[in-house]
């Protein structure tokens, strides 16, 4: 739920900075605090999580790891990916 209404903020935000220079300068100026970044920072974790758990399920889905070791391997592997994304992106956005 919390990152359904996250999105939503963020998709407003981008609408009202593509809007006019006036909406890009608020918005730009909105998203220079710290407690702004770090909430970005989090929304987009919480995404890009998402999104490597479902490759590991698509890749499921095309028959490998399927099994309970290949399963646990499976989890352990979204985990690593996931976590060196999110700090990537967390050098990224600061």
């Amino acid at each position: 739920m919390i990152l359904f209404l996250g999105i939503a903020v963020l998709l407003y935000g981008l609408d009202k900075s593509l809007s006019s220079e006036e909406g890009f300068a608020q918005v730009k100026e909105c998203l220079t605090s710290p407690l702004a970044k770090f909430v970005i920072w989090g929304l987009l974790s919480a995404l890009l999580y998402h999104l490597v758990a479902g490759v590991r399920h698509l890749i499921m889905d095309a028959g490998v790891g399927e099994t309970l070791e290949g399963g646990k391997l499976g989890s352990k592997i979204v985990l690593v990916v996931a976590v060196i994304l999110i700090v990537l992106l967390g050098v990224w956005i600061w």
